[in-house]
């Protein structure tokens, strides 16, 4: 899942196959990659 940075949709885009990085919604050219909300435990040693 991504994030288009101009109409704040989220875009879901498999990169292998897209031959072009657009959102369908509004045609912007840059996407930010969804993260989790639950933070990763590391456990130290």
């Amino acid at each position: 899942m991504y994030k288009c940075l101009s109409c704040r949709r989220e875009v879901n885009i498999e990169l292998k196959t897209a031959k072009k990085i657009i959102c369908p919604y509004c045609g912007y050219r840059i996407l930010t990659k969804m993260r989790p909300k639950i933070p990763k435990k590391v456990i130290a040693r």
